[in-house]
């Protein structure tokens, strides 16, 4: 799965794409720095079943273990920053667009301190209300998605019209390409009141309208308040957004995990504080300090892991399973214990499994077993989060 960390220009997405990702990238105060999309593997925690199951150890394949901790693995894009008109093709706007096609959910990184104008160039601290990003953002993203709903809409009514088309699958059909299945189009169809009409009873705002809702569907929204340790941060402001809010600091979240890596301090992401560890210079040490009592202190974490794990596990409502292939030893054939944990929706069900993990599998789907109860589910059953399962089929 992916996650696409969105915002206008010079708002800290960079640093916050190099903090999860450790992966070198420039950042800059000026805007456009980010050109093309930079990708990479974030990862978000859960309690490794191996704990509770009373085994020594497991041996991740894809998912890394820490002390009980599974690291389960996310993709992560950092694309163009967003301006005002983006849709129309002002800035990077069209790349922009382009780049979230595939992201199933957008952290929006919004400057909390007011320190940046609608634009992304420095302004004073306090001077600018980051309502007003959370608010263009959105609509800048359903207007893209309106004009692309909205193509040849007299002709698509005249096939509606005569029976030889649905709405519902013309629409899908426009926007599949972004990932978004018919279902999600069905949904924004009967929120907008606007299914069963055809779309030459449509209003002027009907494209709008369902874009809105497709988005907010197919596009779910968190917004990451970065900056927040600087005393201006309007975050009581941003708490009236219609969207989760999370208090970040990437720059903080960035420099301790950089000290991690040199041994310098005991910190692992997410972790409320830290310990130092290593030898270094008193500016060093004073820097971090400040770190503990401005971002700790206050927030009880950096809160950049936290935004991370808020979109997947709530915003996108994601569960974490284990599949087995030996559910006695709770094994892969190779004997490997718990090797891998699988993001899936909540809702996913022991066959819808087996095609997550190959379709061949899920076609000769016989039935599945659940290794923690020792027992036999069936095909409609609803995994939970947590699980570790075997699917069995005919090969």
């Amino acid at each position: 799965m992916e996650l696409g960390l969105v915002g206008k220009p010079n708002v800290g997405k960079s640093t916050l794409f190099g903090a999860v990702t450790m992966a070198p990238v420039e950042s800059a105060n000026y805007p456009f720095t980010t050109i093309e999309a930079n990708r990479g593997m974030a990862y978000v925690r859960t309690e490794c079943p191996h704990v509770q199951l009373g085994l020594d150890s497991c041996d991740p394949n894809n998912a890394p273990c820490r002390d009980g901790t599974r690291w389960v693995p996310v993709e992560v894009t950092d694309v163009a920053g967003l301006v005002p008109g983006a849709h129309e093709g002002k800035g990077l706007g069209n790349k922009f667009l382009d780049d979230v096609r595939h992201a199933q959910a957008l952290v929006h990184v919004v400057d909390a301190a007011g320190a940046t104008n609608a634009e992304g160039e420095p302004v004073d601290a306090g001077t600018h209300d980051p309502r007003e990003d959370v608010a263009f953002l959105a609509d800048e993203i359903e207007h893209w998605l309106a004009a692309i709903l909205e193509r040849d809409l007299s002709s698509a009514a005249r096939r509606v019209e005569a029976g030889s088309d649905d709405v519902e699958d013309i629409l899908h059909d426009r926007v599949s390409g972004m990932g978004m299945t018919k279902a999600q189009v069905v949904e924004a169809l009967r929120e907008t009141g606007l299914d069963g009409a055809v779309p030459s009873e449509w209003g002027e705002d009907a494209p709008v309208e369902i874009a809105r809702e497709l988005r907010r569907i197919a596009r779910p929204i968190v917004i990451a308040a970065n900056k927040a340790d600087i005393a201006e941060a309007e975050l009581d402001a941003l708490a009236e957004v219609d969207e989760t809010v999370v208090p970040t600091c990437a720059e903080a979240e960035l420099a301790l995990r950089r000290a991690s890596e040199q041994g310098l301090v005991d910190y692992q992401p997410g972790d409320e504080g830290f310990e130092i560890t290593g030898e270094m210079s008193d500016g060093q040490r004073r820097g971090l300090e400040r770190v503990r009592e401005q971002v700790f202190d206050r927030f009880g974490s950096t809160g950049v892991q936290t935004v991370l794990e808020t979109g997947v596990y709530e915003v996108l409502d994601r569960i974490v399973v284990f599949p087995v292939d030996d559910e006695s030893k709770y094994a892969d054939g190779e004997g490997n214990v718990l090797p891998d944990a699988l993001l899936v929706p909540r809702g996913t069900t022991a066959e819808g499994l087996a095609y997550q993990i190959h379709s061949d599998i899920g076609e000769t789907f016989l039935q599945a077993k659940d290794a923690r109860e020792g027992r036999t589910i069936a095909a409609d059953h609803e995994l939970e989060h947590g699980d570790v399962i075997r699917i069995v089929a005919d090969q």
